[in-house]
């Protein structure tokens, strides 16, 4: 089964926000978003540029890919209300990653009052998973921490 990336999509709150620099420089884009359930898929390009000497994409850059994925799933999931900057993130590699098109699929799976826990999974367009992730972030209102 092939991984594809949505040609419509209900709206998130993540449409509201301009993409920052590191979003485009990895070619993020929502690809599928189920808020209410806290997950989302996401859409990356990895370059040619973010290869190592043996011509796999540099774990700095799925670990990048992981973390742009989870935060997307809590913003979503709070409607814009809560920003939730990265306290810890535990990367597992599990497979060499080729450049092109990788899909990262975030889900929450708590939200307290100050921190959350997310995971988020790294896969091709054939749905191999080449990385997980899990974090703990704090819980910030968004108005304060990106106004």
């Amino acid at each position: 089964m092939t991984l594809v990336q949505a040609r419509s999509r209900p709206a998130t709150a993540l449409d509201a926000l301009p993409r920052p620099p590191c979003a485009e420089l990895l070619g993020w884009q929502v690809a599928v978003a189920r808020p209410a359930d806290g997950w989302i898929r996401i859409a990356f390009e990895a370059r040619r540029e973010f290869t190592n000497p043996a011509g796999f994409v540099q774990g700095g850059f799925l670990a990048a890919m992981l973390d742009d994925t989870m935060g997307p799933a809590v913003f979503a999931h709070t409607e814009g209300r809560l920003y939730c900057p990265t306290i810890d993130l535990h990367v597992s590699f599990l497979s060499p990653a080729k450049p092109g098109r990788l899909y990262g699929e975030g889900q929450v799976v708590q939200l307290g009052r100050r921190i959350g826990f997310v995971e988020a999974k790294l896969m091709t367009p054939e749905g191999e998973v080449v990385a997980r992730a899990s974090a703990s972030c704090r819980l910030v209102e968004a108005a304060k921490a990106l106004g």
